[in-house]
C-alpha cells in the first residue's frame, strides 16, 4: 500500500457511516449470536485457533454477517479478499484466484474470500469457484439473506458448513446504541450527546433485530439534533421516533397496555368481530409485541371459544404458531392476520371449556369410581382370569359403529358433561348422535 492508499483508506474510515466504524474488530467486542460464537461453540475455537474451513452465513440483515467476516479477517494469518456479489463479475473472481494461487505457491499461504451476497452469483459463477475450494486455494466465506439450500449450489453447500444468524435481541441492540452514543473512539462520543433511556428503548425495539437501522438512527439523531443550554446533545423519544421514521406506541410489554391490548384481541375474535381483531394484531406488532406469544394465544382462543363449532380452528391456530417461527416477521404478520380472521368468522361454541371444566369438577369433588369391568384391559397377566373386559361390546360390529352401553362408572350412568351447541359443526354432530342413539 502506498502513501495515497494509506491516506484514502484511513478517510473513508474515518467518514463511513457509524454501522461501519462500530464494528468490532475481535471476537469479545460481537454483541449477540452467542449460540454460534459463544466461547465454547466451534465457530469460536475455529476462528481463535485460526483454523477455519469454508462456511456460509445466513440470516437477516443487520445480524452480523459482514461484521464476523471483518472479524475473521482481523484474526487469520491467512490472505483475506473480499467482493460483493451484487458488482463483480468473473475478471473479479479470476484476479482473486491467480493472487490466491500465487500467494499458496510461494508463501504456503492460504486464501479466505469472501462473497457477500453470494446468492446473487448465477450458477455457472458459483460453479467456477468449486474447484478451488475444493483444493484448498480458497477458503469460501458466504453471506446471504437468502436460504443457501435454494439459492447456493449443492456442491459448495456439500463444501461449506452453514451457521445460521438470528436477528439480534433487545438488549443487544441496547448496547450497541451505548456504545455508539458514547464510545468516543468508533462511536459519536466526542460529540458530548446522550440518550434517554425511552430513546434507547424505542430505537431497540423499532430496529426489529437490526443493528444497522438502530446505528443509522443513532447517527442521524445526533448529527442533526441541536445542543442545548447545558452543550449537550440530547436524544429523546421524539427525535428518536423522527430519526427511525416510525410512532412510537404506548405499549409496555409488562404492563397495562400489553395486557389490555391482547385482551381486546381476544374478545374481538370472540365477538367475531375480524376487523377489530386485525387492528389489535396490527397494534401488537408495531410495538414489537413477540410473535409466538400472540400465536399462543390465538391457539388457546380456538380451542376455548370456537372449540368444537369448528374444530379446524385449532388446527388454523397451531399452523400460524408454528409457520410464523419458521418464517419470522415482517412476513409473520400476513399468517397471523390469516388466523386471526378465520377464528374471528368461525362460528363459536365454549361447550369444550364447560365439558372439561364440569368434569375436572366431578373428579376432584366426587368419591373415584372403579372403571366399569367391560372397559378394563383384558390383556395384562391375569386380567382376562379375573374378568376384566367381559362384556365389552364392539362398536364397529354395529349399524353405523355405535352399540349403546356403559361408560361411565357405576352410579354416573346419565351424567353429561359435554352440551352440544347448535353451532357450525357441532350441529352436524348433534344430528349424527341422533341419528345413531335413535
Amino acid at each position: 500500500m502506498d502513501l495515497f492508499d494509506y491516506m484514502r483508506s484511513a478517510a473513508q474510515e474515518k467518514e463511513s457511516p457509524l454501522a461501519s466504524r462500530m464494528r468490532p474488530a475481535t471476537l469479545d467486542e460481537v454483541v449477540g449470536q452467542r449460540h454460534i460464537i459463544g466461547k465454547d461453540k466451534l465457530l469460536y475455537r475455529a476462528i481463535k485457533a485460526d483454523q477455519l474451513g469454508s462456511i456460509i452465513f445466513y440470516g437477516p440483515p443487520g445480524t452480523g454477517k459482514t461484521t464476523l467476516a471483518k472479524v475473521i479477517a482481523n484474526t487469520t494469518k491467512a490472505d483475506f479478499r473480499q467482493i460483493n456479489a451484487t458488482v463483480a463479475g468473473k475478471k473479479d473472481m479470476e484476479e482473486v484466484v491467480k493472487a490466491a494461487q500465487d500467494t499458496l505457491g510461494m508463501y504456503g499461504r492460504r486464501t479466505i474470500l469472501f462473497i457477500d451476497e453470494i446468492h446473487r452469483f448465477n450458477k455457472s459463477q458459483q460453479d467456477y469457484l468449486l474447484p478451488f475450494v475444493e483444493d484448498g486455494t480458497l477458503i469460501l466465506i458466504g453471506a446471504t439473506t437468502e436460504n443457501p439450500y435454494f439459492e447456493v449450489n449443492g456442491a459448495l453447500l456439500s463444501r461449506s458448513r452453514i451457521f445460521e444468524l438470528k436477528s439480534l435481541e433487545k438488549e443487544d441492540i441496547r448496547e450497541l446504541i451505548r456504545r455508539a452514543v458514547y464510545d468516543e473512539e468508533k462511536g459519536m462520543g466526542s460529540y458530548r450527546a446522550e440518550i434517554d433511556e425511552a430513546a434507547a428503548d424505542f430505537l431497540a425495539d423499532a430496529a426489529n433485530g437490526d443493528a444497522r437501522a438502530a446505528l443509522n438512527a443513532v447517527e442521524l439523531g445526533v448529527l442533526t439534533t441541536e445542543r442545548s443550554g447545558d452543550g449537550k446533545i440530547h436524544i429523546d423519544l421524539e427525535t428518536a421516533q423522527e430519526c427511525i421514521q416510525k410512532r412510537a406506541v404506548r405499549y409496555d410489554k409488562d404492563g397495562d397496555n400489553h395486557y389490555d391490548t391482547i385482551s381486546a384481541f381476544i374478545k374481538s375474535m370472540r365477538g367475531s368481530d375480524p376487523d377489530a381483531a386485525v387492528y389489535y394484531l396490527a397494534r401488537m406488532l408495531y410495538a414489537g409485541e413477540d410473535i409466538k406469544f400472540i400465536a399462543r394465544r390465538m391457539m388457546i382462543h380456538a380451542a376455548e371459544d370456537v372449540g368444537m363449532a369448528d374444530p379446524q380452528a385449532l388446527v388454523v391456530a397451531a399452523s400460524a404458531a408454528q409457520a410464523v417461527e419458521r418464517v419470522g416477521m415482517p412476513e409473520a404478520q400476513i399468517i397471523l392476520a390469516e388466523a386471526a380472521i378465520y377464528i374471528a368468522t368461525a362460528p363459536k361454541s365454549n361447550s369444550v371449556v364447560r365439558a372439561i371444566g364440569e368434569a375436572s369438577s366431578a373428579v376432584a369433588s366426587e368419591k373415584t369410581a372403579p372403571v366399569p369391568v367391560h372397559l378394563q384391559d383384558k390383556h395384562y397377566k391375569g386380567a382376562e382370569k379375573l374378568g376384566h373386559g367381559a362384556g365389552y361390546l364392539y362398536p364397529h360390529d354395529y349399524p353405523n359403529h355405535y352399540v349403546r352401553q356403559q361408560y361411565l362408572p357405576e352410579g354416573m350412568e346419565n351424567r353429561e358433561f359435554y352440551h352440544m351447541s347448535d353451532q357450525g359443526y357441532e350441529q352436524k354432530i348433534k344430528d349424527f348422535f341422533k341419528i345413531i342413539k335413535n
